[in-house]
């Protein structure tokens, strides 16, 4: 780490170049972005971070989450020039939001552990919203893993969950079974609804579990994709193609690429 930072002048730096990027005598294309048009970027950089996470890469991660942090400054940038808000107002939200939904740490309440922690954050959380529905609230364009968990935690957090994780797994075998018998009858929409059924389900055995769905299957795809490239790398010594051997054949080259 370098010393003797000024985090105050680097952040003001950070600001004058957005600012800069933005203006007449600026970047032709950055003066061309608006809100739409960056979502993807930002979205983009945010998968870029969790990446540099999985793969602790902590020096790529540097860069990734200043990749991010530009994005969060440019699209302060565009509010502020259309007279919505700037960067300073979104400090004092995430600031006066940070300190409220810590009262066990700015406050004087009391907690013993994050269970307590978790269930005053809610109930500050539902005070502040006054949603009609504690499901509200909650993005419905994140990956499906990661909504289906949130939107079970809410339901868990006052009470509509299940007693314990046998009851959740004769849930996964009753689902499973339903999908096979739609199966039988090969109705799509049906096959679809049971599927999405058994999705859901096995999100909630990980609720149990206390595991993060999204990120376990993410180390399973990293897991498939290492091994299949080793399947490759033998085929590729063998001077053939995948298409040119059996399935059994490239099961074999599976188990073996599974043990080394």
């Amino acid at each position: 780490m370098k010393k003797n930072m000024n985090t105050n002048a680097l952040f003001r730096e950070i600001l004058d170049i957005v600012d800069e990027l933005r203006s007449d005598k600026g970047c032709p294309w950055d003066k061309e972005q608006n809100h739409d048009s960056m979502k993807s970027y930002i979205v983009e950089e945010a998968y870029e971070v969790l990446e540099s996470i999985e793969e602790k890469n902590f020096v790529n991660l540097k860069y990734e989450l200043g990749d991010l942090l530009f994005q969060i400054i440019f699209h302060a940038q565009l509010a502020k020039e259309a007279n919505l808000f700037d960067i300073n107002e979104v400090l004092l939200c995430i600031i006066k939001k940070m300190k409220k939904r810590h009262p066990h740490v700015f406050g004087d309440i009391m907690v013993n552990n994050s269970k307590e922690v978790l269930a005053n954050w809610n109930k500050i959380k539902r005070a502040e919203k006054k949603d009609k529905s504690i499901l509200e609230g909650i993005p419905n364009n994140m990956p499906a893993l990661v909504w289906a968990k949130r939107v079970q935690d809410k339901a868990a957090g006052v009470g509509f969950d299940w007693d314990n994780i046998k009851d959740v797994v004769k849930k996964i075998e009753e689902e499973v079974s339903e999908l096979k018998h739609e199966y039988q009858h090969q109705e799509i929409a049906k096959i679809e609804e049971e599927f999405g059924d058994l999705l859901f389900s096995l999100v909630n055995i990980s609720r149990f579990l206390k595991i993060d769905p999204e990120l376990s299957l993410r180390k399973t795809i990293h897991k498939f994709i290492q091994r299949f490239t080793k399947i490759e790398e033998v085929i590729k010594k063998m001077k053939k193609k995948p298409k040119e051997l059996t399935l059994k054949e490239l099961d074999q080259l599976w188990e073996k690429a599974k043990i080394t």
